[in-house]
């Protein structure tokens, strides 16, 4: 079955048409037939890209100024004869969407009918910059291809696992029942991907192993997946916390918001934005908010860049420790995104001094591997470490099927909170 994969953002959708079928699956024979976008939808010089496996990249301007338009415009290239990979939209089987939010009310991805879309508008409040462009792309490819399933799949819902004492915060209990404050987790259909993907590559069980996932991007966060259940996550309830990351904090002292409110007259609205905007590698550096650049200042001699690369580097391997002693031990780490997946020289420092845990780096395979799957650990190291590149499409794609098939596990939290 033809797959399309659907990442809507306000201002953007990101597309995949992936081919795969539970045989497919099970072979690890999934495949991405054409990868795309259409930015700066709202504008005049609005763009799509259109990417297909040994050709060469299509890409066209057009003035669109919503997402309907978007999608209609993606669908007309994919069956354009010249440019396109399928010859009708009728060998479109389902449409799989990602949803940043889905609460407490989706531990798993499910079929998107109008009771499910009103839990997702729900979910609005938690992810008021995301949710709502997730339903715009949702809205449009619906109207547009209406005869076939929708299916949503949540960025929070592999995290659901996390017992209560990991999701919930120090706070008055009521803020929890009221609000629904607690931590959620996010880029959880990398971190099931990266987690499956190493056992198949180790030859183990998932359901018998302990593994450490660190998606490592622009945005970062650490996973600790027990036996193939995430158990805790870095992310909270919102994506600000946890490690350093491109342009945001990461984890910091409460107390600072008030006091640079109350020291340097700001509001909350300027701190906020520059905890998301202006922080993390950008604000400790001074450079760039993008690892490439620091690591060359780095090694130019700049001493910030140097000092944001030992934070960044830094927070992994404290985040590393913590969730080995959560799980009361680890089997494998994996690293991926981004930088996790093309900097060996963050992975060699944030897994430095872990020997006595049973982890040996090493030294040379890891400088040679940059986005591509391979251990990086020596022989006799008792625990692996892997670099493994994500796809979250292929998640978002055989989550489609599984739920077409009414084989989707239905997880439910282990603790029920009231």
């Amino acid at each position: 079955m033809k797959i399309l994969v659907l990442n809507s953002g306000s201002s953007s959708v990101k597309f995949q048409i992936v081919e795969t079928d539970l045989e497919r699956m099970q072979a690890h024979q999934d495949e991405t037939l054409a990868i795309g976008q259409v930015e700066k939808i709202g504008l005049s010089d609005s763009r799509l890209l259109l990417q297909v496996p040994g050709r060469s990249a299509y890409q066209d301007y057009r003035e669109v100024l919503e997402h309907r338009a978007a999608i209609e415009w993606v669908l007309r290239v994919l069956v354009d004869p010249e440019n396109g990979i399928i010859s009708s939209t009728d060998e479109i089987g389902a449409v799989g969407h990602r949803v940043v939010h889905g609460g407490e009310a989706f531990a798993s991805s499910v079929l998107m009918t109008p009771d499910v879309v009103s839990q997702i508008e729900e979910c609005t409040v938690l992810a008021p910059l995301h949710n709502p462009a997730n339903l715009r792309g949702y809205y449009a490819a619906h109207a547009i291809l209406s005869e076939v399933p929708h299916v949503a799949v949540f960025d929070t819902a592999y995290h659901q696992t996390m017992p209560a004492h990991a999701f919930l915060y120090g706070i008055p209990f009521q803020f929890y029942t009221k609000h629904h404050l607690r931590r959620y987790g996010f880029h959880g259909t990398s971190h099931r991907f990266v987690s499956y993907r190493a056992s198949q590559i180790l030859g183990w069980e998932r359901a018998e192993k302990r593994y450490i996932t660190c998606h490592l991007g622009n945005g970062c966060s650490i996973a600790a997946i027990d036996r193939g259940r995430s158990i805790d996550t870095s992310m909270g309830f919102t994506p600000l916390e946890g490690l350093l990351m491109g342009t945001r904090s990461g984890d910091l002292d409460p107390a600072i918001i008030p006091w640079l409110m109350a020291m340097e007259e700001m509001t909350l609205h300027q701190v906020n934005t520059m905890l998301n905007k202006h922080s993390g590698l950008y604000g400790v550096s001074g450079v760039s908010s993008d690892m490439r650049e620091v690591l060359k200042a780095r090694d130019a001699g700049h001493q910030r860049a140097d000092v944001a690369f030992r934070i960044f580097s830094y927070r992994i391997r404290k985040y590393i420790g913590a969730y080995t002693a959560a799980m009361g031990g680890v089997d494998a780490v994996v690293f991926t995104g981004g930088i996790g997946e093309h900097s060996p020289e963050v992975r060699a420092w944030a897994l430095d001094g872990l020997g006595f845990m049973g982890l040996e780096l090493d030294v040379d395979r890891n400088a040679r591997v940059r986005g591509e799957e391979a251990e990086i650990t020596t022989a006799e190291s008792a625990v692996k470490a892997l670099v493994v590149p994500t796809n979250e499409e292929w998640v978002i794609a055989r989550d489609v099927i599984r739920v077409l098939n009414d084989i989707m596990p239905s997880f439910t939290p282990p603790e029920t909170m009231t």
